[in-house]
């Protein structure tokens, strides 16, 4: 590594969940993480590891996926009050769940201390000191959470500087500066991180901060200037309250603008799609003036930008859009060009390159799609059969004859509840051959997908290893309300990977029905290309 070069440490998975709104399930975070390692982010953490079941399924998962790149951090606290690292269910509980990297948060600020954990200034060096000793003799990376130091360092910096030698001490990899509550402005946390990066220089040091005076990505670019060589952020900034570090927007600065190395020129070029893949991931949009990734990053309206633009760019254009996988806009245009095009195509087993095939035809009819609600940044499944279609190779498994779904409302005797199940009769050709089947489940979607399994189960034997993973609904204007057009989404798996497809509608049964056609109709391609 060399001194120029910066860590990146990625906490979506745990403080972006921590935002309001944002729920992700198993295969939500799963996803995150394979895109992450691609994209070349240093450090993923996943959670705490014995939170709940999911979370722990997550480190079982985590640990088979052959990551690239990307090592696993597992978060947790220090050992409680009055009891030994060792004998601490939670330490024990960090080791167990196998991540090569164990994050630990402390206290640094003597209120917290005194008024919070209600224990002893010394006892509290004691927690932190033995925690990272225990976690470092198992032969993890350990990296140390300061807590609250700035508001530390400003009360009590005796204390704070005492807090941060404890860890170093003790052994710990990194001592990560924690601006918890997000109300330090530049000057300040250049000048506290330089003054601890004096007092330390032997150490390694990270900067973790929080949005609330709007000043994240600034601070930790102040940081770094001042001796930070670990980020810590979100993919978009997400987080509880106002949010998080923007992890995409401070390594696009540290690349573009400091000079400095993080996921390499080659990976940044990733950036734009990595923010929109985990905000759909997310079922929440990128801002259009989001920087570097938002659709208005680089767009000009007509007149004296739109002329200039063109023989000059730089004089509105503060950096190359191409560097972060955005393009420049001029009125209504696509956010990806032609060779975006190719290469995702290219991705999905489709070669383009053939000059019978109108590039720009495909992209039209991507662009008029997305302008009437689809999306396709984790719709692989749906954009290979767009591509199909297009390309003339598209032959239909099946054809709907009609479908039908009835939601019975059924009163369990004895229970508190009723209980709604939902039926779903399809009629449906594949072939010369007519089927009818009909299916039940917990919900509408459920019993279609178990009707149309049964209705080709004959004709298509593959589609037992399907499994529909992730169902998301989202209102694309939600002024109209019921009559909203209504955008839905499905993951499914076959246990060879998964992919995504995704429905439009003013009727949300008919979204999902055209979004589940397009799971089965992809994962019968994938099939038949690996025979």
């Amino acid at each position: 590594m060399t001194a120029k070069h910066i860590l990146t440490y990625d906490s979506t998975l745990r403080d972006g969940e921590q935002c309001e709104g944002i729920t992700l399930s198993l295969e939500d975070k799963l996803r995150i993480v394979q895109r992450l390692d691609e994209f070349g982010i240093d450090y993923i953490e996943g959670g705490f590891p014995a939170s709940n079941p999911k979370d722990v399924a997550f480190f079982q998962q985590v640990q088979q996926m052959g990551l690239r790149h990307a090592q696993i951090a597992a978060f947790g606290s220090t050992c409680r009050k009055g009891v030994a690292a060792e004998e601490d269910q939670g330490l024990t509980d960090l080791l167990a769940c196998g991540a090569p990297v164990v994050t630990i948060v402390g206290k640094t600020w003597d209120a917290q201390v005194e008024r919070a954990l209600r224990t002893t200034l010394d006892e509290n060096l004691r927690m932190i000191a033995e925690s990272v000793a225990f976690l470092k003799a198992a032969g993890r990376r350990v990296v140390f959470d300061a807590e609250h130091y700035f508001d530390g360092f400003k009360t009590n910096r005796s204390y704070a500087l005492q807090c941060v030698e404890a860890a170093l001490r003790a052994g710990a990899d990194s001592v990560d500066l924690c601006e918890t509550n997000g109300g330090c402005l530049p000057f300040e946390v250049e000048e506290v991180v330089a003054a601890t990066v004096e007092r330390f220089p032997e150490g390694n040091f990270g900067i973790h901060c929080h949005n609330d005076s709007g000043c994240a990505v600034a601070n930790t670019l102040a940081a770094v200037r001042a001796g930070a060589t670990e980020v810590q952020g979100t993919v978009n900034g997400y987080g509880e309250r106002v949010g998080n570090t923007d992890l995409l927007t401070v390594i696009a600065n540290l690349e573009l603008k400091m000079g400095l190395d993080t996921v390499g020129a080659h990976s940044l070029e990733q950036l734009t799609s990595v923010s929109h893949y985990i905000a759909e991931l997310c079922n929440v949009s990128v801002p259009a003036h989001y920087p570097y990734s938002g659709t208005s990053a680089f767009a000009h309206k007509g007149g004296l930008h739109a002329s200039a633009i063109a023989r000059f760019p730089e004089a509105y254009e503060h950096t190359k859009p191409a560097l972060v996988g955005n393009s420049s806009r001029m009125l209504v245009s696509e956010l990806a060009g032609k060779a975006s095009l190719l290469q995702k195509a290219a991705s999905l087993g489709f070669d383009l390159s053939a000059p019978w095939i109108d590039e720009q035809a495909i992209l039209d009819e991507i662009k008029d799609r997305e302008a009437r609600g689809f999306s396709y940044e984790v719709a692989d499944g749906s954009l290979g059969l767009l591509l199909m279609r297009k390309l003339g190779a598209y032959r239909p498994s099946f054809t709907l004859e009609s479908f039908r779904v009835i939601v019975d409302d059924r009163e369990d005797t004895g229970a508190l509840a009723k209980d709604a199940m939902s039926e779903a009769t399809i009629k449906i050709h594949v072939g010369d051959k007519r089927f009818v089947a009909t299916g039940e489940g917990a919900g509408p979607v459920g019993a279609l997908d178990n009707a149309l399994r049964l209705a080709i189960a004959e004709s298509y034997p593959q589609v037992a290893q399907m499994e529909l993973t992730d169902y998301k609904v989202r209102l694309l204007d939600e002024s109209q309300g019921t009559d909203a057009i209504t955008r839905v989404t499905i993951t499914t798996s076959d246990g060879h990977g998964s992919w995504g497809s995704v429905g439009v509608s003013e009727n949300v049964i008919e979204a999902s029905w055209n979004a589940l056609v397009d799971s089965i109709e992809y994962g019968l391609y994938r099939a038949r290309s690996r025979s």
